[in-house]
């Protein structure tokens, strides 16, 4: 397999980053000496591109997969986008208040921002900067809609309101992700192979959470990291070390002997 490997790619939370939200000096050694095998390196993540930027002036990926799949970045060039509509946007948002309460807590991705209903008290883990709106008449197609519930009626109810509309949990927080039915992590690498020329087996890729399922059966190699919900070391081809462990780092350097 290693012969092979033309592609790494590496969800962030709970995968490439520590549970303090960086990427140690470590990793991104590794991954460098990985870029200069000729392999390229990138990230898949369900994190909006504005929150990845942080992490890119310190790896350089040659690509990014962001928004969970909804767009595709390949040498700081857009190739690939999957959004809802803005009818469908403001169904979704709407919905989420209806199903959820009018104190919903929500997040939403476009292409180039983040805006967050909460105005004080914002997660410095996360993204303090986000754009405050409380998504009433709001203007923009999403990307991605984040609600902070753990109802599955509401989910239903939510999902229920647009055709296109596909929901996945986070395993860490009490909250859903809904996202156009084709934006998936897949979806996106398979566009990506198409784009580059490459086969799927060409691909070893690392994650932890429930959206990172359908990526790591696709590729060639799929690792679960030891800190992976149990559905993804489930169908995993091996487990490395946990994140807070740099388990991206120690497995990539005995694979390809770095």
């Amino acid at each position: 397999m290693e012969d092979k490997i033309r592609l790494i790619l590496c969800d962030l939370d709970g995968t490439l980053l520590h549970s303090d939200k960086t990427i140690s000096d470590y990793s991104a050694q590794v991954l460098t000496k990985c870029k200069e095998k000729g392999i390229l390196v990138g990230f898949a993540t369900s994190r909006g591109r504005n929150t990845v930027i942080p992490y890119e002036k310190q790896i350089n990926p040659d690509l990014i997969i962001c928004n969970g799949g909804a767009s595709v970045v390949y040498k700081n060039k857009i190739i690939y986008t999957r959004t809802f509509s803005l009818e469908e946007t403001r169904t979704i948002l709407s919905q989420s208040y209806s199903a959820c309460g009018e104190n919903a807590e929500i997040t939403l991705d476009t292409l180039d921002n983040l805006y967050w209903n909460r105005l004080h008290d914002k997660s410095t883990s996360f993204y303090p900067d986000s754009i405050y709106d409380d998504f009433r008449d709001f203007k923009i197609p999403a990307m991605k809609i984040c609600v902070q519930t753990q109802s599955e009626e509401a989910v239903k109810k939510i999902c229920q309101s647009v055709k296109a509309c596909d929901a996945l949990p986070f395993s860490d927080i009490p909250w859903y992700k809904f996202s156009n039915k084709e934006a998936t992590k897949e979806n996106a690498i398979k566009y990506l192979c198409s784009y580059l020329g490459f086969e799927c087996s060409d691909i070893i890729a690392f994650g932890d959470d429930f959206n990172d399922i359908g990526m790591l059966k696709l590729c060639g190699k799929g690792i679960a990291m030891q800190n992976a919900i149990s559905q993804v070391k489930e169908i995993s081809d091996d487990i490395a070390l946990s994140n807070d462990s740099d388990g991206v780092a120690e497995y990539l350097k005995k694979l390809l002997n770095l």
